[in-house]
């Protein structure tokens, strides 16, 4: 018998304590068979990205894992004056389309902004609502929201710092960069994940190598100047070369 995608879970409300399900794709299924380089997975079931966000449907609070628990008194305030007194119930706890996954995202972003949100939280937010649009092949959306996204993981960077995994928000800024076609700001970020002797993360070295690469390519096919960095870098490549 095939087990079912979806699972329910109980989920209590950040704003009104209300305990209300919400949807989830089981671990096993959770397997991509393709994935971008700025880590946009595309699945051949139900897709776990279209659940990340859970809304209330009693208030219409949206949030993620990885949202703020505790409102303050200024949050909750906010959030009722500009979402809550104008929610219209409805239910997203069951399996969602794209253009209710986008619904939700874009609640959730909003709810985010309007409580004033880490923001990682925001950048996250602002990444997968591109990631939507990608699959809608809305390149003119995803254009925009990667735009948003990059600008907020600089505020993560310059605000928060990298915590844990410096290397693989560089590398993001680099990707995201490249994406916008900001090329040499692209080659700056890259350039700190190939060059620092403090990252030892390999995947995400060889991954910073690997768009290094690619966006070299599309500077050359694109007619531009390289910067000095990549210029150096080659030189650098050229003399340890055994040709």
């Amino acid at each position: 018998m095939e087990l079912e995608p979806l699972y329910k879970v109980k989920v209590t409300c950040h704003y009104c304590e209300n305990e209300f399900e919400t949807s989830r794709v089981r671990p096993s299924l959770k397997r991509p068979y393709r994935t971008d380089s700025d880590f946009c997975a595309y699945y051949k079931q139900e897709n776990p990205d279209f659940y990340v966000v859970r809304i209330c449907p009693s208030c219409g609070f949206a949030s993620t894992e990885n949202s703020s628990g505790n409102l303050n008194e200024i949050q909750r305030k906010a959030f009722i004056e500009q979402i809550g007194n104008r929610w219209v119930k409805r239910d997203y706890s069951g399996a969602r389309n794209l253009e209710q996954a986008l619904a939700t995202y874009k609640l959730g972003l909003l709810c985010a902004q309007v409580i004033q949100e880490k923001d990682r939280v925001v950048a996250g937010l602002l990444h997968h609502i591109a990631w939507l649009y990608r699959y809608m092949e809305d390149h003119t959306q995803e254009h925009r929201f990667l735009e948003f996204s990059l600008e907020a993981y600089i505020k993560v960077f310059e605000r928060e710092g990298t915590g844990g995994n410096e290397a693989k928000l560089l590398y993001l800024l680099g990707e995201l960069n490249r994406r916008v076609g900001r090329f040499h700001e692209a080659v700056q970020w890259f350039g700190r994940v190939i060059h620092d002797k403090r990252i030892t993360d390999a995947a995400m070295i060889r991954a910073s190598r690997e768009q290094w690469a690619l966006l070299r390519e599309q500077m050359i096919s694109g007619k531009m100047e390289l910067p000095q960095e990549m210029l150096e870098t080659d030189k650098e490549a050229a003399k340890r070369s055994p040709l």
